[in-house]
């Protein structure tokens, strides 16, 4: 994937999530200033910047592709752009039942700040908690070159 074409986003956030965004929704976030996309064609990382923080809108890794080291290399080339864009924080929502993602932001550095009651909805009605985690980033990842 070489350019986020919005509807390419979607298809591919259908695939990985049971409550996909539209066409429509990736690019009416694409149109607003500091949002940015990484993405390579098993997956994407979709991440806001305002002033000196930086937001984890959502992290897509096609089923086919998980475990094999792309979500992190996403979070990773995110943070590296984050911080290139001025951002000294970054942060993310994630459902307290999502064990794998929770792991990978774990071994990605971030620690858990806080968490929104009932944040998430799911099919059946039911409803999860989100954990909101952050993780600083060094000032030292501006420099770093991407691959």
């Amino acid at each position: 994937m070489t350019a986020p074409d919005p509807h390419t986003l979607a298809a591919l956030h259908a695939e990985a999530f049971a409550a996909p965004w539209s066409g429509i929704e990736f690019a009416d976030l694409l149109s607003h200033t500091g949002v940015f996309v990484v993405a390579e064609p098993d997956g994407f990382i979709l991440i806001r910047v305002v002033q000196d923080e930086a937001e984890i809108l959502t992290l897509a890794v096609r089923p086919s592709a998980r475990r094999t080291g792309l979500g992190r290399r996403l979070v990773e080339l995110g943070a590296v752009t984050a911080a290139r864009a001025g951002a000294s924080r970054l942060f993310l929502e994630v459902s307290e039942d999502n064990l794998a993602a929770r792991a990978l932001y774990d071994r990605s550095g971030f620690t858990q700040i806080g968490s929104r009651k009932a944040y998430y909805a799911a099919a059946d009605g039911s409803r999860t908690d989100a954990l909101v985690m952050s993780r600083d980033l060094c000032v030292d990842q501006a420099n770093v070159p991407l691959p």
